[in-house]
């Protein structure tokens, strides 16, 4: 959501501009732009639509220059018009990039009316650059001008700001949304998101809450809340140029549904490496941290939600403790009866999802201290603010529709479920035994899966020229029903909602007709008796089924009744396999409706806003 991208250096660096814009594609936005400082003058170019149109106007303009700051905005204040867009600049003198949102942005904004500011956009953001500009106007630099401003604002920020007043240097400012600063030889990078940067340099500092910093082509400085100066760790990412290329795929999506036997052997590898399930996967005080609790919460938005549901399954069932799931952003706004023996999960692929930070934090406020992030970024906000964490190891994810980062999820909750029965007691040798040598198969599972991409995509041409859809599942499968929807609906437009199979007679039935395709997830499992009913409720109303089941399911084909046969049910971890087809089926529905399957529209990839 939004992307930031800045650059000072003796070399012209607008191509690394764009570069950066283009890599930050990836997490939703609707239009673009850049500011340089050329020659003691700010100049800009600014396009709705993709970046490719921004970079051809920059060229059409002859853009060059040493330092510059990028954006790319998804609408929040104000709608999708190139005066709105980013980079706002105040004064023809200083130019500005945010993310996130300024709550008291009106009153501010009626301040600086009264101060003479005239206002060219409907953005929350201009505030920010005629803030600045006023204080810098007063006499202070352009660092001392930002950090007055700051305390003026309040809401979720990360800010870079450049000015032809001070061309040697840029500024910037974290608090809420993620910002870093990439580190080079004789120049120096900001960004929000380390793909931006990657080809120019892999070494980063990670700002954090409330930071402010001045960059310049042989230094850096960081200063903290108080404004004092400090030092933060430089890391040096993992982030590689090839995850961030397309290969031989048509899309992202593709290519990272295809990459999960990998993501997910990745991330069981330290698990099979030490044979067993360790409290010390999740950090050197879990064990104590796991010993004595008596309840789990989990806490996530969207996919990770539904991968959170799934858990509850697993943790109470196999753990024997109880769990709720919560989301984040309802969490974080109601009455929560505390409980400080009960451990807080958050889920987050970037580890920056603002309402999951923000529920972690409300969390802890009430006594809450024993916490665990899942988290796909290393160094993100949410890990870094939490006691345990575990890493999944899916790489960078650029399709906005998650793929790979849901099931290494569901690997890391099953991991953390068998390791909390094992210190309950509830998990013996035989048994742990037996969940290893489940998940040892079940990239090999998951492998087998993908290959029914040709049957599912044969499927997915009777998809695209409906308005809606039903996914029905029962028990642990219920949550694949869920996500199998979301996904159609996020990439291909489709209408479709899940429910659970058995509540189809209290309400859902009367959607069902023949221009209503049924999804059904249906392995081998205990429940299959029931779901079989279940279908036939459906087919009893003319509805055309497309059941996913498992190879020794007994589950025959009929007249409106569609079959696709993933491997052989994989037990407690068959929810992961059947990720896939539901993955397969709405990309290729996608694909037939002519939708932009990694770009879809209004959404974006990593949600730093409320």
């Amino acid at each position: 959501m939004c992307g930031i991208v800045g650059a000072i250096a003796d070399r012209d660096v607008v191509p690394v501009l764009i570069e950066g814009l283009k890599r930050l594609e990836y997490r939703g936005y609707d239009s673009a732009g850049i500011a340089v400082v050329d020659n003691e003058d700010v100049r800009r170019v600014r396009r709705t639509g993709r970046v490719a149109e921004m970079e051809a106007a920059a060229a059409g303009e002859n853009f060059h220059a040493p330092l510059g700051i990028g954006h790319t905005r998804w609408a929040t204040h104000g709608g999708v018009t190139e005066g709105n867009a980013h980079p706002h600049i105040s004064h023809g003198e200083l130019a500005l990039v945010h993310n996130g949102i300024i709550e008291n942005h009106e009153q501010q904004r009626e301040r600086l009316r009264g101060l003479g500011y005239a206002f060219e956009s409907q953005t929350d953001t201009e505030v920010i650059a005629h803030l600045i500009h006023y204080y810098q106007a007063q006499g202070h630099d352009l660092l001392a001008a930002l950090q007055r401003a700051v305390k003026e604002l309040d809401g979720a920020y990360a800010i870079a700001v450049i000015s032809k007043r001070d061309p040697q240097r840029m500024v910037c400012a974290r608090m809420g949304c993620p910002l870093l600063i990439g580190l080079g030889e004789g120049e120096n990078f900001i960004a929000s998101d380390v793909s931006a940067i990657v080809s120019a340099t892999r070494r980063v500092i990670f700002l954090e809450e409330g930071d402010t910093a001045e960059v310049t082509r042989e230094k850096v400085r960081v200063f903290d809340a108080a404004g004092t100066e400090t030092q933060r760790d430089v890391h040096v990412s993992d982030v590689s140029l090839a995850s961030l290329e397309l290969g031989p795929y048509r899309h992202f999506m593709q290519k990272e549904i295809h990459e999960q036997p990998r993501a997910i052997a990745d991330t069981i590898e330290a698990i099979i490496d030490e044979n067993s399930f360790a409290p010390a996967l999740f950090g050197a005080d879990a064990e104590a941290v796991f010993r004595d609790i008596e309840a789990v919460q989990i806490l996530a938005c969207g996919t990770s939600y539904y991968a959170g549901l799934i858990a509850r399954y697993w943790i109470e069932s196999i753990a024997g403790l109880p769990c709720a799931v919560d989301i984040a952003s309802e969490y974080r706004y109601r009455q929560v009866v505390a409980n400080p023996r009960q451990l807080i999960v958050t889920i987050s692929q970037s580890g920056e999802t603002l309402d999951t930070m923000e529920a972690l934090k409300y969390a802890k406020s009430l006594g809450q201290e024993r916490t665990l992030s899942i988290c796909n970024v290393p160094e993100s906000a949410i890990p870094r603010a939490s006691k345990l964490v575990f890493y999944t190891r899916a790489g960078a994810e650029i399709g906005v529709a998650s793929t790979k980062a849901f099931t290494t999820q569901l690997v890391a909750l099953f991991a953390l479920t068998a390791t909390l029965a094992k210190l309950r007691g509830r998990l013996d040798a035989a048994q742990e035994t037996e969940l290893l040598e489940a998940l040892r198969h079940l990239p090999g599972s998951v492998q087998h899966a993908l290959n029914l991409e040709p049957q599912v995509a044969v499927w997915s041409e009777r998809f695209a020229p409906k308005q809606h859809a039903l996914f029905l599942g029962r028990g642990v499968h219920y949550p694949i029903a869920l996500e199998g929807a979301l996904k159609l609906k996020e990439i291909s437009y489709i209408h479709a909602e899940a429910y659970p199979a058995g509540e189809l007679k209290h309400g859902p039935l009367a959607l069902v007709d023949a221009d209503m395709p049924v999804v059904v997830i249906a392995p081998n499992d205990k429940l299959l008796e029931k779901v079989k009913s279940n279908i036939q409720e459906v087919r009893a109303r003319g509805g055309e089924m497309f059941v996913f089941t498992d190879q020794d399911s007994h589950f025959s084909e009929s007249e409106g009744v569609h079959v696709i046969r993933t491997p052989r049910h994989v037990g407690v971890l068959s929810p992961i396999v059947h990720a896939i087809p539901v993955q397969l089926l709405a990309y290729h529905a996608a694909l037939a409706r002519g939708t932009d399957v990694d770009k879809p529209r209004n959404l974006a990839k990593s949600v730093t806003v409320e």
